[in-house]
Parts: C-alpha cells; sequence; structure tokens
C-alpha cells in the first residue's frame, strides 16, 4: 500500500500541468524573486522550481535551461519599466520633455525609501557572470537602447542612447545600492533640475555646458 501511495504521489507532482499558462507564469515570478535575491550564480533550477510547486524537470520542459530562464526573466522585467517608460519616450514629446520625464522617474524609483526594481537588481547581482551579462547585454540593445535610440534625431542616437542609460545605471548604483549620503540626502527637486540637464544634452543632441 505504502508504495502504490508514494507512486500515487509522484505521479500527482506537480498540479500546475494541467494548466500551461499558470504553470509557466508561476516559474517565471519564482526565477525572478530568486535571480532578484541571489542573482544568476546564486540559485539553481531546483530551487526555483520548489518555490513554483513544480518539479526541475518541468522548469526544463518549458524553458529548455536556466540561462534560457534568465533570459525570459529578463524580458519581462523590461516589458514593465519603471524609468524608460512608453509614456516617458511618447512620439509627442520633445527632448525636454523626454528628459524631464526619465529624470523625475529616476529620482522617484531610486528614493532611498522605495523599494529597488526587480531588473536593476538583478542586473546588479549577476553581472559578473559572463553569460548573465552576455544576456543583459543582448536584451538592453534589443529593448531599451533601440526604444531609446529611435526616439533621438541627429548623429549618433544610438551612443548617445548608450550614454543615458550608462547615467540611469549609474545614478541608481551610487544612490539606492551604494546609499551615497550626497545623493540619498540631496533635495529630489534639485536632483530632477540638474539631471533633466544632463539627458538633454544626450537627447536634444547638445554639447555640454555650450
Amino acid at each position: 500500500m505504502k508504495a502504490r501511495n508514494s507512486s500515487r504521489e509522484k505521479a500527482s507532482v506537480p498540479v500546475r500541468r494541467r494548466n500551461a499558462l499558470e504553470t509557466k507564469h508561476a516559474i517565471l515570478l519564482s526565477a525572478r524573486r530568486a535571480f532578484a535575491r541571489s542573482g544568476y550564480d546564486g540559485v539553481g533550477v531546483r530551487e526555483i522550481a520548489k518555490a513554483a510547486g513544480v518539479t526541475g524537470i518541468l522548469v526544463n520542459r518549458y524553458f529548455g535551461s536556466k540561462e534560457q530562464l534568465f533570459s525570459e526573466v529578463i524580458t519581462s522585467t523590461m516589458q514593465e519599466p519603471g524609468i524608460l517608460t512608453s509614456e516617458a519616450l511618447a512620439p509627442g514629446r520633445d527632448a525636454g520633455g523626454v528628459s524631464h520625464a526619465i529624470a523625475t522617474a529616476l529620482v522617484s524609483k531610486t528614493s532611498p525609501e522605495g523599494a529597488q526594481l526587480d531588473g536593476f537588481l538583478i542586473l546588479l547581482r549577476s553581472a559578473s557572470n559572463e553569460r548573465a551579462a552576455f544576456i543583459w547585454r543582448k536584451q538592453i540593445g534589443r529593448h531599451y537602447e533601440r526604444s531609446l535610440a529611435s526616439r533621438l534625431s541627429g548623429p549618433k542616437n544610438k551612443e548617445r542612447a548608450g550614454l543615458i542609460l550608462a547615467l540611469i545605471a549609474g545614478f541608481q548604483i551610487m544612490r539606492q545600492a551604494i546609499g551615497a549620503t550626497s545623493l540619498s540626502r540631496a533635495d529630489p527637486e534639485w536632483m530632477v533640475d540638474q539631471l533633466t540637464d544632463l539627458f538633454q544634452c544626450l537627447t536634444a543632441g547638445k554639447t555640454p555646458l555650450a
């Protein structure tokens, strides 16, 4: 009887096989939380599977590998941007409007009292891994750089988009991850004004301090 019960229990795991979309969503959510908490190297497929209520075999069946799962997690975070939102990059905005919208969102989202964005945490805690860095580079180019560069007129729009992203990432690290007092205690409105000017040099293609 015990052997039969054991085999029945194994056959009944995982319950989510009956709903592929629900199962995939549960795995992605579990992986997103795990990668944000521990980075690419700090978590394995079994841990992700256990938190999702499925087996490691099922994770590989849906995503093929941990690397592919990580890539899909990054894609999902980029579909929910906290700073480079569709509103900030709306076609109706001029360079000044885009710059101010990005600066405002950046200062707001990096508030010392606020929660850190999943995408930022995953990037911060996974960048030292060569494969993870490759995936990030590919996804950033496909999503953020492309959408931002399309809003910039004039020469070297891709390079200027890259510089904007570098400023955003650097500010996030200094203010939120490191907690630099010069930024954590600075007046938010003042920072928005300063960042707007910096971003506008790049969005409008102006010479800095001209």
